[in-house]
């Protein structure tokens, strides 16, 4: 019996649930079926589709009101929170875990709860029974000698529990562990000199039942404020795998460096022809070339060829392992992580420049209105012309003269390009996909690589065009494996949350704008609120109870309504975070934002798994050879891995960003900067740094001048006796009076317009 089968099986038993003895009865599973038969409530119940109540007994997570699965999520106050994976009747949003139970667990652990009551809000209560997965085999964080023993108290303050370490453990067996190029390992040769010094943990004891955690140091990472330590932390605090095993490494060097003539045997010749590379300037892998043409008939033909890293990283190899255990690249400003090892992502599977290279190519016919009228996909080979540049190409179009000149036969293949990715965004405009051009930092280094600032990542019309063109090619891949007989990932972007889009309607009245959604049915609660201090706070509360008619033409029209505004800034972020996060499924539910019935990621697998899982499909695809790759639940399994390894990958990132901003702006307090206002709350006014991309708190009382109060209706923060006013798009003069590193804030006052001095009132400590 699958595990599908046995999970209706169950379904349909009273109440949804079954014991272990009364399934064997009724299946009449005997010796080795009836192993079978635990290792698939075993396999159902660690994907959180059963819940084990208690030994041996199961009920479908579906259908329960009472229990759920989640990660848990701590708050540095002791409580938590837990966000079921399975939708929960009645149930809106989260689980409400207080302290005493929260202690139970570490914050990310998969736990199981029992809830409360669900109230009429959607709200409940919960305590956790269990704890099905643990989230942190290892912490990093600074290891302290104190009166009571050896600690290290975790760099993740949502981890409470500080780790004991016995005497004898203070030491990596190996000795002194760390990776970072060109850095000494820090040598370390009595416990003393350890104090205050960062590592990393390996847990042997689970803070549980009352008794703490327990642990010994694995790596010893070097001094806070040494160099390159804020990227070795981030990288364990959110266990990047960042070393390669031994048999990886061997496999990779294994790889030859040149393609041999059988390897050339049965794939398309595109050598002769004049394909480029287009990335920014600091990119060491290149997965995409692309070649534009006219065609006789009046369409465009564009080729877009991807390395063929599956020609390279087969199934089951340690290489593949280790690919899909990462999910994807890190990129941190000044290093990465890869998912593959260099031999293969910088080298044989780079499409350098003036190199033979396999790839795996999308030939496609585009119309004059932007739709495929003919597609082909094919293994070929291919020797890159040149590897361009955006701010190359586009200063080539838009008429810089030296660069024309030093790409002259390349000039009339730029130009069809542009001409076809302006075909293809208007296309996408009139179906309705969303472009949120949201700035991104840049962090500059100088060349000791020490930090010199932080500025908006440069875009131009350039990356425009291979967007345009990695989306089409990616929406063809999609379209086609959807019509064979394989199961096939897709990237999905399900449709918003009624309740997210009702939150972003009532801010975006407060500036004149609307969605335009339309009444959407609605009940009023009473509901109490918890406050920090256990006091309670009664408020209403406005639930949507049915459906809502939206389309992503909606947004997109509000999109181009608040384009130069000053409000555009709050009200795009606000927008996007009304909107699901994407993710990998088995099951199209389409692509809300890009307005695409079908989508998927097939452009860059030398940096994320699942493109590498779509070659491996479409090879098979064209191939007929279906019977060797993951279907189903295994496939389906890989799609939630990589999902998982995204938003990882993702939260890494951003913290290191924001961690070096804080740490860049730590030498410069009482300087003063001129800063655009971009939110106002009843705590202050944020504002954005004009020459650098820093965020940061000019709390409300500092205000100079007057008492302030927030108000709400017009969103701005307004003097009590003066009536002066601050509203989002002003532009100030601040000082930076304080630099939170643990909270990674910037705390700012204004400067005095009369006096040229900043206004200061006691700080909140």
């Amino acid at each position: 019996m699958t595990d599908r089968a046995l999970l209706e099986h169950i379904t349909g038993s009273p109440h949804a649930r079954a014991n272990f003895k009364q399934l064997v009865r009724e299946l009449g599973t005997k010796g080795p079926a009836r192993e079978e038969l635990e290792a698939a409530l075993s396999r159902l119940t660690d994907r959180g589709e059963l819940i084990e109540t208690r030994s041996g007994y199961f009920t479908v997570t579906a259908r329960s009101r009472e229990f759920a699965i989640g990660r848990l999520n701590m708050h540095r106050d002791g409580y938590g929170f837990v966000i079921p994976e399975r939708p929960v009747e009645g149930l809106a949003g989260d689980v409400f875990i207080p302290p005493n139970s929260a202690e139970k667990a570490m914050h990310g652990d998969r736990v199981l709860v029992r809830m409360g009551r669900i109230e009429a809000d959607g709200r409940a209560d919960g305590e956790i029974l269990r704890i099905i997965n643990r989230a942190h085999p290892t912490v990093v964080g600074e290891f302290r000698i104190g009166r009571r023993g050896q600690f290290v108290v975790p760099h993740d303050t949502r981890i409470q529990q500080w780790i004991e370490i016995p005497a004898g453990l203070e030491f990596p067996r190996e000795g002194p562990v760390i990776d970072r190029i060109g850095v000494e390992p820090p040598k370390v040769s009595s416990v003393a000199e350890l104090n205050g010094m960062i590592v990393n943990v390996e847990l042997l004891e689970f803070p549980e039942h009352g008794a703490g955690a327990v642990g010994r140091v694995v790596e010893i990472l070097g001094h806070p404020d040494d160099f390159g330590v804020d990227v070795e932390v981030v990288i364990r605090k959110h266990h990047l795998p960042h070393r390669f095993p031994p048999e990886v490494v061997a496999q990779a060097e294994g790889v030859p460096s040149a393609i041999s003539p059988e390897e050339l045997e049965g794939r398309r010749d595109f050598r002769g022809m004049d394909v480029v590379t287009i990335d920014g300037e600091t990119a060491r892998d290149f997965d995409d070339a692309v070649w534009v043409d006219q065609l006789p008939n009046g369409n465009f033909a564009l080729h877009v060829h991807i390395a063929d890293v599956s020609h390279y990283v087969r199934p089951g190899t340690p290489i593949d392992a280790e690919a899909r255990l990462r999910g994807t690249s890190v990129y941190f400003p000044d290093r990465a992580v890869p998912m593959l090892p260099f031999e293969l992502s910088t080298n044989i599977c780079s499409l350098v420049p003036k190199a033979d290279r396999l790839v795996l190519s999308a030939l496609l016919e585009i119309d004059r209105q932007g739709d495929i009228a003919a597609q082909e996909f094919t293994p070929g080979v291919i020797r890159s012309v040149e590897r361009m540049t955006y701010t190359s190409v586009h200063l080539l179009l838009e008429g810089d003269a030296a660069m024309r000149e030093r790409y002259q036969p390349l000039v009339p293949r730029f130009e069809m390009m542009r001409e076809l990715a302006l075909l293809l965004n208007r296309k996408r405009v009139r179906r309705g996909s969303i472009d949120f051009d949201l700035p991104e930092p840049l962090i500059e280094f100088d060349e000791w690589g020490e930090m010199i600032g932080v500025k908006r990542a440069p875009r131009n019309f350039a990356h425009r065009l291979i967007e345009e063109f990695m989306l089409a090619a990616n929406e063809a891949v999609a379209s086609h494996l959807e019509h064979t007989e394989l199961d096939s990932i897709f990237r999905i972007h399900e449709k918003p949350d009624p309740k997210r889009v009702m939150e972003f309607e009532e801010v975006a009245a407060h500036y004149g704008y609307s969605l335009g959604v339309g009444a959407i049915p609605v009940k009023k609660f009473g509901i109490t609120d918890r406050r920090r201090d256990g006091s309670k706070k009664r408020r209403d509360v406005v639930l949507p109870t049915g459906g809502m008619n939206l389309s992503s033409h909606q947004y997109q029209r509000l999109v181009a309504k608040i384009e130069g505004k000053p409000e555009e800034r709050i009200l795009s972020y606000l927008m996007l975070r009304s909107l699901k996060q994407a993710r990998y499924s088995t099951e199209n539910a389409g692509h809300f934002a890009l307005a695409a019935e079908t989508y998927t990621h097939f452009t860059s697998p030398i940096r994320r798994y699942p493109d590498l899982m779509i070659h491996r499909l479409l090879r098979a695809a064209l191939a007929g050879d279906v019977g060797r790759l993951p279907q189903g639940a295994a496939l389906t399994a890989i799609a939630e891995d990589c999902s998982q390894s995204e938003r990882r990958a993702a939260d890494a990132e951003r913290e290191l960003v924001e961690w070096k901003k804080v740490r860049f702006m730590s030498d410069r307090v009482g300087e003063d900067f001129d800063a655009l206002v971009i939110s106002t709350a009843k705590y202050g006014l944020f504002v954005e740094l004009a020459d650098l991309f820093i965020e940061g708190l000019v709390p409300i009382d500092t205000l100079p001048g007057d008492e302030y109060a927030y108000q709400e209706n017009v969103r701005k923060v307004v003097g009590k006796r003066t009536r002066r006013q601050f509203s989002i798009g002003d532009r100030v003069r601040v000082v930076l009076d304080r630099v939170d590193a643990n909270e990674r804030k910037l705390q700012f006052s204004l400067m005095e317009e009369n006096r040229g001095a900043p206004h200061r009132r006691k700080l909140r400590r």
